[in-house]
């Protein structure tokens, strides 16, 4: 398999799920939880309050990991394992991009101060549970 082939398929599987998990590190600990992800090719955002734990421990310790793309249909089913590399990023343009109504219990709109968006950097993206090996990576 190319590793076009294998870019698609991480696209597809972006496109497909929204909702995965976002590991940080807090006192040299792994922290996750889950959270809405939205992509631009391979690069990655979630919304967030910049009053938040995540939002301090991506200050100090960028890396990140997100799991996204099982939806527990089966053992077969593919999903991404992505190492990355997090920062906040509260420009006007990024945070209306990502703005949504979902949004709307958690903050008063788009330029509400504690409105940021987190960006993801993928540093290693593998796709799991592939039906013709046990992973696929990636090379970015």
């Amino acid at each position: 398999m190319t590793n076009n082939d294998v870019k698609e398929k991480v696209l597809k599987i972006l496109e497909d799920n929204k909702i995965g998990t976002l590991a940080t590190v807090k006192s040299n600990k792994p922290h996750t939880r889950y959270m809405t992800f939205f992509n631009d090719e391979l690069k990655l955002y979630t919304a967030t309050s910049k009053e938040t734990d995540k939002t301090e421990e991506i200050e100090e310790n960028p890396n990140v990991h997100i799991l996204i793309g099982y939806d527990g249909e089966g053992l077969g089913d593919a999903y991404l394992e992505i190492e990355g590399r997090a920062s906040v990023n509260a420009s006007e343009e990024l945070k209306e991009k990502v703005w949504n109504d979902h949004l709307k219990p958690w903050f008063d709109g788009p330029n509400d101060p504690n409105y940021i968006v987190l960006e993801i950097q993928p540093t290693d993206v593998r796709v799991m549970n592939s039906k013709d090996s046990s992973f696929e990576a990636l090379e970015l």
